[in-house]
């Protein structure tokens, strides 16, 4: 399981396996369930860098520093700057995103914030996306903020080459 999840987002075979897997697969139910959604969404249908972005705004907001330092590797991966990651903890308000790049960050502010997407931010995704990707994105949010409160509350430490909420 582990190494099918590493495939999905295009990691290699791991020489150790990371302490966030260790340690979840204590529960094995319930991580073969967190990894059947993670490989998911890894290959969902929501683009791999709207994807990654909405997870960093995610990891950011809960202030998860395992979730958000993985992450910053696999959002570069797919194409989001260096300058946008920074961005990313200013939020949606930020200047310089498009409008598609606002909602999506809009959308995951107000899902944490209010539990909903606002009509005005859904009109915008629902322009862009389909009704798959409009079903899939509250889902993949959900799935991330249980993956921070998981990390969060286990206190997970980071792997040496994870510097936590300051990677950019």
């Amino acid at each position: 399981m582990i190494e099918s999840i590493r495939g999905s987002i295009g990691s290699g075979m791991a020489s150790e396996i990371p302490e966030f897997f260790r340690t979840a697969v204590k529960h094995p139910a319930l991580f073969r369930c967190q990894m059947e959604a993670g490989t998911l969404f890894f290959t969902g249908t929501i683009p791999p860098r709207q994807r990654e972005m909405a997870v960093l705004r995610i990891a950011w907001l809960c202030r998860a520093p395992y979730e958000w330092g993985e992450h910053v590797d696999i959002a570069k991966r797919y194409g989001v700057s260096a300058e946008e990651i920074e961005r990313v903890t200013q939020g949606s308000s930020a200047p310089g995103w498009s409008d598609q790049d606002v909602a999506l960050l809009s959308a995951v502010e107000e899902l944490l914030g209010d539990h909903a997407i606002a009509d005005a931010t859904w009109s915008v995704l629902s322009a862009i996306w389909s009704e798959e990707q409009l079903l899939e994105f509250p889902m993949l949010v959900g799935a991330y903020v249980t993956t921070a409160l998981q990390q969060n509350t286990l206190r997970m430490r980071l792997a040496k080459d994870n510097p936590g909420l300051s990677h950019r």
